[in-house]
């Protein structure tokens, strides 16, 4: 079942809901429908998680956190999916994001060599933003949408294979008892 295997993966919620920096959450954190795992929330959650993942900015666990209580899905399923982009994949992700944003926005994309200090990242963000943005917002919504859709698809699934499986062993119970 889809949901054992999720649980097995997620946070205990008593770390989420005592983490500082989503105090401003309020009393919205203790929501009985963000801890609920179902087929509906699940879905929602890995769309929201993985939208934030592909977002160029601190704090994506934050804004993952927010977007879940707003949409009422599964809270550690959203926060969790976030570190998706993590020191190692985060590079490859936001070049893949500059690129599809440079296609749509019909620029060339610039050769950027990397230097590790602050007026560097300034001075190459003031130039590469907006494709970056926008190829981050149109990766992270079709990324999250396929998340959807494939999340649905397989608990929909799953929970039709249990029940198959049930009939069959049902079936062959009472075909034993004659």
């Amino acid at each position: 079942m889809p949901r054992k295997l999720i649980k097995r993966y997620l946070p205990d919620p008593r770390v989420i809901k005592e983490n500082r920096y989503l105090a401003f959450l309020g009393h919205r954190i203790h929501d009985a429908n963000l801890w609920h795992l179902n087929r509906r929330s699940a879905a929602t959650a890995f769309f929201v998680g993985i939208f934030c993942a592909f977002m160029p900015i601190p704090f994506q666990m934050v804004l993952a956190a927010t977007l879940a209580v707003i949409f009422r899905c599964n809270l550690p399923v959203s926060v969790a999916l976030v570190w998706i982009t993590n020191p190692l994949t985060m590079p490859a992700i936001f070049y893949f994001t500059y690129k599809v944003g440079c296609y749509i926005l019909a620029t060339p994309i610039r050769a950027i060599p990397f230097e590790p200090s602050y007026e560097w990242l300034q001075a190459e963000l003031s130039v590469i933003w907006q494709p970056l943005i926008l190829g981050s917002l149109i990766t992270g919504l079709i990324a999250g949408a396929l998340c959807y859709l494939l999340i649905r698809f397989y608990w929909r699934w799953s929970v039709g294979r249990s029940w198959r499986n049930r009939q069959r062993l049902r079936n062959a119970k009472t075909d034993r008892k004659e």
